[in-house]
């Protein structure tokens, strides 16, 4: 597939920008940017944009979230020598973090630091076989002491930590790397759907929402069911590709990137309606799209907390497989992502009312 170039200045604008969880202003911002021509924009009180397009009838409304906050850190102290300790927010692996560039969010603008550890050379041989903990480690931001953090560098405790990975293409240009691919490329799939459907009919009302918190436990997505009341849900996330040396044989994950989306089978918090769960393959089939399954019982997504609205929501979760998330950097492929889009728009064509009726029957 041919690359478009404004969608991937939208992937750099969504991956690069700062959001992580609880702290989603700027972010926030981005995605009204770029579905305020093709939406109508409410929020939740929590922080959640909900961006809603009309289409032949009101109902069914069919709730497509994408989460935007990315895993970080917020600053919990800052030493007498001006070093930063911090907390996470979100799932941190130890091993992913040491020598990382961050950039802190401070009251007189951006500070930008690498995570440290005490160097190598002096530790023990009985240290050296460990690896370095969260809690042992700190952001070194250059200041001289904690009046110069805190002073002139404006850092106090609360602070947001993010991330630094720039946007961009490998040396095969259609595999794209950045930072925050989770869950910013669910973010970008709804923006794409709500442009899509600007020019095609659909029996229903879509809504693109954009949730708070996921990364810290699914919070968007409750209160933001409060605003839309839908009657589907479709979340829309990274999957986790498992095509990497060091995976045996049938160990999952088995999805694999450049094979198409990904349909959740279950995962930790929900398991997905089945009669929608056929339709999407059905629809996969007609379309001539490649698909893949898989099973996450580690994790959960927004589909978790939708699902359980009201009286119940059938959902189900679409996916992008993607390698490395909840690091730095993460590696996806732009025909995984196009296909995905397009499987969404044949999809959502197909949900009228009696469809989605069917179920719950």
């Amino acid at each position: 597939m041919l690359m478009d170039k404004n969608r991937l200045d939208m992937f750099q604008k969504l991956t690069e920008t700062p959001g992580v969880s609880g702290y989603e202003t700027e972010i926030r911002q981005v995605i009204r940017e770029y579905a305020a021509p093709y939406s109508t924009i409410e929020k939740d009180n929590l922080g959640s944009i909900v961006c809603r397009k009309e289409g032949n009838s009101a109902a069914p409304k069919i709730m497509i979230p994408g989460h935007i906050d990315e895993i970080g850190f917020l600053v919990s102290h800052i030493t007498e020598e001006g070093f930063i300790r911090f907390i996470p927010l979100g799932g941190w692996w130890d091993q992913v973090l040491l020598a990382q560039k961050v950039i802190l969010k401070t009251s007189k603008g951006t500070v930008v630091g690498v995570v440290g550890s005490k160097p190598p050379h002096i530790l023990s041989a009985e240290e050296k076989k460990k690896i370095v903990e969260k809690k042992d480690m700190f952001i070194d931001i250059g200041a001289k002491n904690k009046e110069e953090a805190v002073k002139n560098f404006g850092v106090k405790p609360g602070d947001p930590i993010v991330p630094v990975s720039p946007f961009e293409h490998m040396s095969n240009e259609k595999m794209l790397m950045a930072k925050a691919w989770d869950d910013r490329v669910g973010c970008a799939l709804f923006i794409d759907v709500l442009k899509e459907l600007n020019n095609i009919d659909h029996p229903n009302t879509v809504y693109g929402v954009g949730t708070v918190q996921e990364e810290v436990g699914l919070r968007g997505a409750q209160t933001a069911s409060a605003v839309v009341q839908p009657d589907l849900c479709i979340a829309l996330e990274v999957a986790i590709a498992g095509d990497m040396p060091g995976m045996k044989k049938d160990e999952p994950p088995l999805e694999k990137i450049g094979s198409g989306p990904v349909v959740l089978l279950a995962d930790a918090t929900m398991i997905p309606n089945i009669k929608l769960r056929d339709l999407i393959a059905q629809v996969a089939e007609e379309e001539g799209i490649p698909y893949q399954f898989s099973a996450m019982m580690g994790g959960g997504t927004d589909g978790g907390k939708v699902h359980l609205h009201n009286k119940g929501v059938p959902g189900i979760v679409l996916g992008v497989p993607t390698r490395y998330i909840h690091s730095h950097t993460s590696i996806l492929n732009y025909d995984d992502y196009m296909q995905t889009l397009n499987l969404l728009i044949a999809l959502i064509k197909k949900l009228d009312k009696n469809t989605v009726d069917e179920f719950i029957r």
